[in-house]
């Protein structure tokens, strides 16, 4: 039974409204199907349910903004299925266009902010260390847990904003102390330097956590000195994917693991993995679902959105040279403003390098549809969704090997340090 103030109790039936009513009897249903005793106070939330997935969500979200409802918290928005700040043409059909921006407009209209991007910390949203949060999208939840150190669950679509309006999320799962502890040691010493230190290494890591731990809570060790927010961003991305992974500590690293054994609780891993070359080599080969051949039809990076840091990186290994296939760069308009403004984003167009904002090839149609089409990418997200979603085959490689790949027209391999 979940226990409601009488405040709670009171905005249930109706005292804020209906849109607020609706919310609220959401959230506390959610309650008590999760045996959470409560409802606690929220800093903000991350909505994931503002893409596009059929005519039902976007009824939905009208039927609030008719009842009155808004966010009663701060509220970024995930991405959407169109691109209002333009770049790459997307190719929905009129009515799924139409009810599409229709939902966009809706989430807007409750006050969320038209952030549209994967990675809201990267946009300046980064919840304070410990404070409770509702966040959706599987890789945004896994950073605030992880990297942030702040608190909340993987919320899904729906559940999300009615979390936002009520205010007040359910207390169970990750918001509780006991529930972050790691139980799981992955050691990672044994393990290359050079390798530890290469941005490539983090998808296939995650990879292995997600399909390791699944939901279970992982403290990793060995990374010190060797992550980057960029690289824990790429593993907790393949983690979520991978597997059912909301948290992962590394020692030395993140906000809670100031070293193992404060992770584990203090007391003994009920699993521990040695993470060997191995091990990375069959996570590795799961990656790509095409083996042999040179055929690259597109490529696509930004699963997360990339960063500004991401995105110097990618100008600085095209070198001003011109791309024989196109490259999809999924990005936020929080990173496409300032280089519009430095006149980079025209030079990089003029490359070759195609633009998704506000959105990513993954989640709407934007890839041209070329019979037994291949796409590279350095994402282990993309990996990850891209042939179910896009009905592209995959090949995994580093940024280098997605760029030089993309100049060449066709695969091409550098040597890797796990070689």
């Amino acid at each position: 039974m979940v226990e409601l103030t009488p405040q709670q109790r009171a905005v249930a039936a109706g005292a804020a409204g209906a849109g607020a009513a609706m919310a609220l009897r959401i959230v506390a249903e959610a309650a008590r199907l999760m045996g959470a005793p409560r409802l606690i106070p929220i800093a903000s939330a991350h909505i994931d349910g503002a893409l596009y997935h059929g005519d039902s969500g976007t009824l939905f979200a009208e039927r609030l903004v008719a009842d009155g409802a808004h966010v009663a918290v701060r509220a970024t928005l995930n991405v959407g299925a169109l691109s209002p700040a333009g770049c790459a043409a997307v190719r929905l059909p009129p009515h799924e266009r139409d009810m599409a921006a229709r939902m966009m407009r809706a989430y807007e209209a409750m006050g969320c902010e038209p952030s549209w991007t994967c990675a809201p910390y990267q946009a300046g949203h980064r919840p304070a260390l410990g404070a409770d949060v509702a966040w959706g999208e599987s890789n945004a939840v896994v950073f605030c847990n992880s990297v942030l150190g702040a608190r909340t669950n993987r919320y899904g679509d729906f559940l999300d904003i009615a979390c936002a309006i009520a205010g007040v999320a359910p207390d169970y799962g990750l918001h509780r102390p006991e529930n972050r502890i790691a139980t799981m040691l992955m050691d990672a010493t044994g393990l290359s330097p050079a390798l530890r230190r290469s941005d490539v290494f983090y998808p296939v890591l995650g990879t292995i956590v997600g399909r390791e731990a699944g939901a279970a809570v992982a403290v990793i060790e060995g990374l010190q000195g060797c992550t980057t927010e960029d690289r824990l961003k790429a593993l907790g991305a393949a983690a979520a994917s991978a597997g059912g992974v909301g948290l992962f500590h590394v020692a030395g690293v993140t906000p809670e693991a100031p070293d193992t054994d404060t992770a584990l609780g203090h007391q003994p891993p009920r699993e521990t993995l040695i993470l060997t070359p191995q091990l990375l080599d069959e996570a590795l080969a799961r990656l790509s679902t095409v083996t042999g051949g040179e055929r690259i039809d597109a490529v696509a990076i930004g699963s997360p959105h990339l960063s500004a840091a991401e995105v110097d990186a990618l100008e600085r290994l095209i070198a001003g040279r011109r791309l024989a296939i196109p490259l999809y760069a999924n990005t936020g308009r929080h990173v496409l403003h300032p280089l519009e403004a430095q006149g980079r984003r025209a030079a990089l167009e003029a490359a070759g390098v195609i633009f998704v904002v506000d959105t990513c090839v993954v989640v709407t149609p934007i890839l041209p549809d070329i019979a037994g089409a291949v796409l590279m990418t350095n994402s282990g997200k993309f990996a990850h969704y891209a042939p179910g979603n896009t009905g592209y085959a995959v090949v995994y490689g580093s940024l280098g090997e997605c760029v030089e790949s993309a100049v060449a027209g066709r695969l091409i391999r550098e040597p890797r340090a796990w070689s």
